[in-house]
């Protein structure tokens, strides 16, 4: 993956136009087909992987007629690319020359991404031959391949190219295929800004916009690296960013502004709540990232009066069997201003702050007038969806951080509104701990919501896992919560017990609790980035066993999916000798799995930064649960930062910038 070019194909290497198998560019399938024949035969592939997230290898082997014994003479190597590009190598070990036959078949429907995902694809068009290889039409679209050297044969009615390759004794020979999309002027444009946060991309209509810039966009981040005692935590944190980069799109209003896209298949654009969550979650690794983000959303918020204003746009995405479903928007209009304010933190140059400061107070502007509305009025809290709600735990969690940290950023800049933001918040506390605390022989829980008249519905979640999240103020100091410390420890307890913690990760809906589906994606599935705010909120509430168990289970499952984790798995209980099952509609790569690999584990360092006040604290978990650890390359004050954590749990600064002080 590079986006916006893809290409997706079974560990065979083979495009056999079946299910998602084709190279995409723009959300559109360039090629479908793509199948190799050896002398009429497959080759035998022994082993299909990823190189690099944009890159692939495919080996395998081709048996002739005649041929003595079980060692193959010829070896077959597939190099492909996400851009379109694939070489074909063919190595001879033979003491003769060798003449084989080589056919392609080529084929494509140029449908949409969104179409393709959810099982209707186009008929496959028929092929002309173009130059050195074929071409497709469709509808102010074409779809080209070409190839080097040039066939011998090129059949449009059956899409085949055909070569006769001599091979020397011991040598070699290689094809070249290149894919491309056209579009005829006043055509499809070849790249759209898609609906914020559509689960399905949304079709090309409407005005012509620019084509994309071609080159991959350079990585907003540092180049960090980890070493640990557990060598897969290194592997993880690679291939993360890794993935991240593949994931990594300019906008188009901006080029010179980065953020990450959702995932593919299903959120191959720009997708509001999982952008930022990453951009926050890679903040110890730089603030361009952030800052990028944070501009591309600004241009999209809504800025006529009315009762919208401030909001940032965003599909509605299903809750599970106990929710109606919930508005990614009022999650990320939440979550704007704390992004701004933890990246000052982290050290975002003062004008990049002020640059964004005036959306940041729009955000805060809606959150004080959607709790002031008719709709709102119960007790202040905020509905979402809006206007008839519920009122969720997680939801109130977000505005509150908001508020906090909103506050921490208008006094910053000697913008008002400060005071009255800490007394909303202060308030809020007081009414959370009465309305949505849950007491019970087992020592009582938090109401996953309140339904519009105001009944709590009592079940377990982790979306729960966002009251601990309460973000940095100065100091380094983490942000009061909504839960008090006795409630908090009460949370631990429940998130670090068997109901909750599947051995793989944090549930999304507790084991013992009804409509529990071990593949519901709301409902019971492991989901990596709330386990890991789970684990980081933890740790900083003191609670490190409990955090380091979710961080063992969460790097055991990264281990068996490649180190490249999928935005959830099954939630079935772990047992020896098992392994985490794939939900076959998760996202892989996914910006907030990635992500959320990088922030489980530089949260074992506990940084607590404030650039703005010239300190830096570290403060990780004694318990060291995977043993010592040395990150380096990380970014406090737009400066390198490395920090070493030992067997003992001790921290230790190697790297910083200059004039920065240290703290407890």
């Amino acid at each position: 993956m590079a986006l916006p070019a893809l290409a997706v194909s079974p560990a065979s290497g083979q495009l056999t136009g079946r299910g998602m198998d084709g190279f995409y560019r723009d959300g559109r399938r360039v090629l479908s087909r793509c199948e190799l024949r050896v002398d009429g035969d497959e080759p035998l592939v022994v082993q299909g992987r990823l190189t690099g997230t944009d890159r692939a290898r495919f080996l395998g082997t081709v048996r002739r007629a005649g041929e003595r014994g079980p060692d193959p003479e010829i070896r077959v190597e597939r190099r492909r690319s996400a851009d379109g590009t694939e070489q074909i190598t063919f190595r001879s070990s033979a003491t003769r020359p060798v003449r084989l036959t080589v056919e392609i078949g080529l084929g494509t429907d140029l449908a949409e991404l969104g179409a393709i995902a959810v099982g209707l694809p186009g008929p496959e068009l028929r092929a002309a031959v173009h130059g050195a290889g074929l071409r497709w039409s469709g509808t102010g679209v074409h779809a080209t391949v070409s190839a080097t050297p040039s066939p011998e044969d090129a059949l449009a009615s059956a899409g085949l190219l055909r070569w006769d390759l001599d091979l020397p004794a011991g040598g070699h020979r290689s094809i070249e295929l290149r894919t491309g999309l056209e579009y005829e002027p006043g055509g499809p444009a070849g790249h759209r800004r898609r609906r914020l946060d559509a689960r399905i991309p949304a079709p090309r209509t409407g005005a012509v916009a620019p084509r994309p810039r071609t080159d991959r966009p350079p990585r907003p981040w540092t180049a960090a690296r980890l070493e640990c005692d557990d060598r897969r935590a290194d592997a993880l944190m690679a291939t993360s960013l890794d993935d991240l980069h593949g994931l990594l799109m300019r906008d188009p209003e901006a080029a010179t502004d980065m953020y990450v896209a959702g995932g593919f298949p299903w959120r191959c654009g720009l997708a509001p709540v999982e952008a930022l969550w990453t951009a926050r979650m890679l903040l110890p690794l730089g603030t361009r990232l952030a800052a990028g983000t944070l501009r591309a959303l600004a241009r999209s918020q809504q800025a006529a009066p009315g009762v919208d204003f401030g909001r940032i746009p965003g599909a509605l995405r299903d809750f599970g069997p106990h929710s109606p479903p919930s508005c990614t928007g009022i999650e990320a209009t939440l979550l704007f201003p704390a992004v701004l304010a933890e990246a000052r933190r982290w050290g975002l140059p003062e004008r990049e702050t002020e640059r964004l400061l005036p959306a940041a107070q729009r955000c805060l502007t809606w959150l004080r007038r959607i709790t002031d509305a008719p709709a709102g009025r119960r007790g202040g809290y905020v509905p979402d969806p809006v206007p008839g709600g519920p009122y969720r735990c997680e939801t109130q969690a977000h505005a509150h951080r908001a508020a906090l940290l909103g506050a921490d950023l208008l006094d910053a800049s000697g913008a008002a509104g400060a005071a009255a933001l800490r007394d909303w918040a202060a308030d809020l506390r007081t009414r959370f701990r009465r309305d949505f605390w849950l007491e019970d022989p087992a020592g009582g829980r938090p109401a996953a919501q309140l339904t519009a008249d105001g009944r709590p519905v009592p079940y377990l979640g982790s979306t729960t896992a966002h009251l601990l999240d309460t973000g940095l103020l100065g100091g380094g100091t983490p942000a009061p919560g909504l839960l008090d410390a006795a409630q908090t420890d009460q949370l631990a307890g429940l998130l670090a017990g068997p109901a909750m913690d599947s051995g793989w990760g944090l549930r999304s809906l507790g084991s013992k609790e009804s409509g529990y589906n071990p593949f519901g994606h709301r409902s019971g599935a492991v989901r990596v980035h709330e386990t890991a705010i789970a684990a980081a909120g933890l740790a900083a509430a003191g609670h490190e066993q409990a955090a380091g168990s979710l961080t063992k289970g969460v790097l055991d499952a990264a281990d068996s999916f490649g180190h490249r984790l999928p935005e959830m798995y099954a939630g079935e209980q772990r047992t020896t000798g098992g392994a985490p099952v794939p939900h076959p509609a998760a996202c892989r790569p996914a910006a907030v799995a990635a992500g959320g690999a990088v922030h489980i584990l530089v949260a074992l360092a506990g940084l607590r930064p404030d650039v703005p006040a010239g300190t830096v604290s570290v403060r990780p978990l004694g318990t060291a649960p995977l043993g010592a650890m040395q990150l380096t390359g990380l970014c406090v004050a737009e400066q390198p930062f490395d920090v070493r954590v030992s067997r003992l749990g001790m921290g230790m600064v190697e790297t910083a910038a200059e004039g920065l002080q240290l703290g407890s």
